[in-house]
């Protein structure tokens, strides 16, 4: 069973995705302090850097973030104002798009996205769009024209691939529920005070089950009484399918963390070392700049051929590197040092079972391709902080704010 666990944890919410008993994603947060990950503020200009085309903007709580002036349409707070190149003082609406890591700012964008299920409302694109996971040319032919019926002229759509195997009345009616969000922030927007904040998101667990392809968990299990009262709001409003697989879990002997071995997948996250079942073993080092991935040997003593050897501990590596991409959150550029092998036909197999396996992440991943050190590039996209970040986060919070 692939199974959602939420469980609160030293002085955040650890969540957990676990597929056929192995976990595949790991998110801590806070607790009382949701992720500001898509939240919509009014921003005040403070900078305006002209060689770069960019603006960094004031968001309120001394945070301000890095926003491109070419990605989109900009929404001044006034809608009274008329469209025109931006100027420092000017009041705007921005929403995050991702979180500050390090030594990088927040980045925002102009491009408001109000996200569902089955589909996105992008208030900045006009276009209607497709996920690329979902390839039948009859059927978005078929949903096209009742889209072009909902849509106005100031916002986008784009079908996420839930909704190739769900109703089209229920894809419709997701999106006139997300237009009436859109128009009530854009709305507010003209009235509320500068570093207001319009839209709150979902904290990661709630996202986890929207952002979840569908029919994909099977059981959804919290022992925090205010979590299983979101969730079950949530699902009634969203998600009525899946209410029926969130469950209050009540043993006061075996707690939640303790029967799913929780920290031990946290401990196994958090190491560098990831050993394979093959003897074989992982070397993971995230940097400032990339995320480097050495393949070893290790204690494999296989009885095979050195090339079938090799071949083998690399297939083994690429699905377990998949997984560990997922599980700890790493994203940006990543290059992976697979055992070094001769044959193309072996290197077009590794390649095309890593791309296989990365595919099925919910983040886009792309292998781009094998360099001539037989180095291979890979691109994931950054939207959340590392796991690693979460949990010097929680640990560097003040007690007053646990």
């Amino acid at each position: 069973m692939n199974k959602l666990i939420i469980t609160p944890w030293k002085n955040g919410i650890l969540s957990m995705i676990q597929e056929n008993g192995a976990p595949t994603v790991l998110d801590a947060e806070p607790r009382g302090q949701h992720t500001i990950l898509g939240n919509i503020y009014i921003g005040k200009v403070k900078h305006i850097v002209k060689n770069i085309n960019a603006a960094f903007v004031d968001i309120g709580d001394h945070l301000t973030g890095y926003l491109s002036l070419g990605d989109g349409c900009i929404h001044f707070a006034s809608q009274n104002l008329p469209q025109r190149p931006v100027c420092e003082g000017d009041e705007i609406v921005v929403q995050v798009e991702k979180e500050a890591v390090k030594t990088k700012a927040l980045v925002l964008t102009s491009n408001l996205n109000f996200t569902g299920r089955y589909c996105v409302l992008t208030a900045g694109k006009n276009q209607i769009g497709f996920s690329s996971k979902i390839h039948g040319t009859l059927w978005k032919n078929q949903i096209r024209p009742f889209l072009e019926e909902q849509k106005d002229e100031d916002f986008g759509i784009i079908v996420r691939t839930n909704a190739e195997s769900a109703d089209i009345q229920t894809v419709l009616y997701e999106l006139r529920q997300l237009k009436q969000i859109y128009r009530a922030v854009m709305n507010a927007a003209s009235h509320r005070t500068c570093f207001s904040l319009l839209y709150r998101s979902y904290p990661p667990y709630i996202t986890a089950v929207r952002d979840s392809v569908r029919n994909s968990l099977d059981a959804i299990i919290t022992d925090d009484r205010e979590i299983f009262e979101n969730m079950k709001e949530y699902l009634s409003l969203y998600q009525p399918e899946d209410i029926e697989k969130l469950t209050f879990y009540e043993d006061s002997l075996l707690p939640l963390s303790k029967l799913y071995r929780m920290e031990k997948a946290l401990d196994d996250a958090l190491d560098k070392r990831v050993w394979l079942k093959s003897g074989g073993y992982l070397v993971i080092e995230p940097t400032e700049a990339l995320v480097v991935i050495d393949v070893n040997t290790g204690k494999y003593s296989g009885k095979k051929n050195l090339r079938e050897t090799i071949l083998k501990i690399n297939c083994e590596a690429a699905v377990e590197i998949s997984r560990q991409l997922r599980l700890r959150n790493l994203s940006g550029i990543i290059l992976v040092d697979f055992i070094d092998m001769e044959a193309q036909a072996d290197k077009k197999a590794l390649m095309s079972l890593l791309t296989e396996k990365v595919s099925k992440d919910p983040v886009k991943t792309v292998v781009v391709d094998m360099t001539k050190l037989n180095l291979v590039e890979l691109t994931r996209k950054k939207i959340r902080r590392p796991l690693t970040e979460q949990i010097k986060q929680l640990k560097s919070m003040p007690e007053a704010l646990i």
